[in-house]
This record gives structure tokens, C-alpha cells and sequence, in this order.
């Protein structure tokens, strides 16, 4: 387990610190790290537990997916973000989708990027989805690539909450995230 800072879920790879709000689980790792809501049984799968709001980091490495760009990242992960988070084993497959935002966007002071997408499933409730990509605050060169969903429900949080992590990303203090000599105490 890496060295977290109260509050905070660390993907210490990928060098960022994910703020835990008020009310969800956060979850800190070696190679990415979550913040999950609202736990129930899957709409495909009862034997699976989903989330009414999920954001989860990696490196884009780590997702084996190959970009030169912030902007080309988060378009090439949308559609596999929006099948693994509302796809065919849990919600019988997405029917529809719409570009709500495709936007440049400044995460943990870097130049990223971000497309978000309002899914519809067959199955359970429709939801929201986006990937967003910016290089690391911490290992040069490295993409991060952070996936959200976020069900359309009365129980779900609002998109206002994926705004507020967003804007309180911040580089993982102490993380060296695979660049010699970064440093820092665990």
C-alpha cells in the first residue's frame, strides 16, 4: 500500500492524489487508485455489486492504451470506458450514447483532456461516463487516465461532485511515481 495522505486515495504509479468526498470509499494502490458510492446488487447480475458513482486513475500504460496526447487518450478510452462501466454483463449493453463534453480541461496543473458521455443501457439505470487524460505531475513522459461513471438516479451523486474531484487532484506527495530521484518520505 502506498503512503496516502488523509483524505486523499493515491495512484502512486501515476503520481496523483484523488480527493475522498464526504460520504465515499476511496482506495489507494501501487498502480491506480478509486473512489467508489452507493453500493447495490448489479441490474444483469445480482451476484455483482455495483456503484452509483465511480472514478478510478491509472496510467494509460497500465490500460495498454497507446496515445502521443491528452486529447488522443481520453477519445480512443471513452467507448471502453462506457462498456466496462455500463456494458453488456451488467446493464445487457449500452443502446445509445451522446457526446455531452469533449474539452480541453487543467488537472493537478497540467494540460489535459476530457470527453464525456450520457450512455443509454438495456438494462438498470442509464449513466454517465468520462475519460479524462493528462500527463503526470510526477513521471515525465507518462499519461494518466482517470475513468468515471456515474449513474442517472435520484440515489447517484451529481455531476457536481465529479467536478469538485476533479478540481482537487492533486500530484501524490512523496510519490515517485517511477522517475529516479523524485524522492520524498513514505
Amino acid at each position: 500500500m502506498p503512503p496516502t495522505e488523509e483524505g486523499y486515495a493515491t495512484d502512486l504509479a501515476s503520481g496523483i492524489s484523488l480527493p475522498v468526498p464526504k460520504g465515499w470509499t476511496g482506495s489507494s494502490g501501487v498502480v491506480g487508485a478509486g473512489l467508489t458510492t452507493g453500493e447495490y446488487p448489479c441490474p444483469g447480475d445480482a451476484g455483482q455489486k455495483c456503484v452509483r458513482g465511480g472514478v478510478f486513475s491509472a496510467p494509460a500504460a497500465a490500460l495498454d492504451l497507446k496515445a502521443a496526447t491528452a486529447e488522443e487518450a481520453a477519445k480512443k478510452d471513452i467507448a471502453v470506458n462506457a462498456a466496462e462501466s455500463y456494458g453488456e454483463a451488467i446493464y445487457e449493453g449500452i443502446t445509445s450514447h451522446r457526446t455531452l463534453k469533449s474539452e480541453a480541461v487543467t488537472v493537478a496543473g497540467q494540460k489535459g483532456y476530457l470527453v464525456r458521455w450520457e450512455v443509454v443501457t438495456k438494462k438498470g439505470d442509464d449513466g454517465y461516463v468520462e475519460s479524462l487524460a493528462f500527463p503526470s505531475p510526477t513521471a515525465k513522459g507518462q499519461l494518466v487516465v482517470i475513468r468515471s461513471g456515474f449513474d442517472i438516479n435520484d440515489k447517484a451523486p451529481k455531476l457536481s461532485v465529479l467536478e469538485d474531484i476533479k478540481k482537487g487532484i492533486k500530484a501524490a506527495s512523496g510519490a515517485g511515481a517511477g522517475s529516479v530521484g523524485s524522492g520524498g518520505n513514505a
